[in-house]
């Protein structure tokens, strides 16, 4: 206890202390200012030179100039660029980072990625152009022949199976719908609707816009006449059919004048025809 209270009590124990916390305020004062800067290079930076759209050759004498690093992060084709040229960077140009920072730079490669061609032929045209596109191939021309199916795919310029760039373009050559043979075009009239599409399908032709017609004595639903009016037609062409509705007859009672026979001889019969108030009216003999 005695040893505590003289520690305590002498004085150059609280100088030394004081001197302690000095010292050590000094040091980080000074590390503050001194160390870390020179460490961290603080209150130094470097805007970041736009690489992209250049080669990387000229990237690479560009970032080391202004005392930067670089590594390539990825490689991907873009047909807009030259092969090798940066496409992309990280962090991007304008930006203020300490010397000595990485950049991270996307480059064009000369690869192109390859895909295979789908089998279109058979297929309607809209799911044709749909698989193309899920392929990553382009639709190109599209010609037309006579064929039966309308907007079929009846060939494609590039083989299914073939194994092309992405973005390749595939022509189609489309089924029109008409045959390339004649056909005599059936006797409909007098027949049914249900038998008239019956026989006109069994023909190879197609039934279109159906007009309807009201007639008398006639059963509802029966062809009256059909367009064009031809013995033979293409196969695969459509036909407009007339066909027969049931004919309302609408009866309508219509007041008016009275309509008196002049030349009727019997004066009773004008008297059944005149109203009350005029076979009322005085003669002129009674005026008299």
């Amino acid at each position: 206890m005695d040893m505590l209270k003289y520690i305590f009590t002498n004085k150059y124990f609280y100088i030394g202390g004081l001197a302690l916390v000095i010292f050590g305020a000094a040091f980080l004062l000074m590390a503050d200012k001194l160390i870390m800067p020179s460490y961290t290079n603080y209150n130094e930076g470097i805007t970041v030179p736009d690489v992209s759209k250049i080669s990387m050759e000229e990237a690479e004498s560009m970032l080391t100039s202004y005392g930067l690093r670089f590594e390539i992060t990825e490689r991907r084709s873009n047909p807009a660029y030259p092969a090798d040229y940066v496409i992309d960077q990280s962090p991007e140009a304008a930006n203020i980072v300490k010397p000595n920072r990485k950049i991270y730079l996307t480059v064009n490669t000369e690869f192109k990625p390859t895909v295979e061609v789908p089998k279109l032929v058979d297929l309607n045209l809209r799911n044709a152009e749909l698989q193309l596109q899920n392929y990553g191939l382009q639709v190109g021309s599209r010609s037309y022949e006579s064929s039966r199916f309308k907007n079929v795919v009846l060939r494609q310029s590039l083989p299914a199976g073939a194994i092309v760039e992405k973005g390749a373009v595939v022509d189609l050559v489309i089924s029109d719908g008409l045959g390339e043979r004649m056909v005599t075009v059936p006797e409909i009239v007098g027949l049914r609707l249900p038998e008239a599409q019956l026989a006109l399908r069994r023909a190879g032709l197609n039934v279109g816009e159906v007009q309807f017609r009201p007639v008398r004595d006639i059963v509802p639903n029966t062809v009256l006449d059909y367009s064009p009016k031809q013995e033979e037609l293409r196969e695969g062409e459509t036909l407009t059919l007339v066909i027969s509705e049931r004919f309302e007859v609408i009866e309508e009672t219509e007041g008016g004048a009275v309509i008196i026979d002049s030349t009727d001889s019997n004066p009773d019969s004008l008297n059944t025809t005149l109203p009350d108030s005029l076979n009322n009216q005085p003669n002129n003999n009674d005026l008299n």
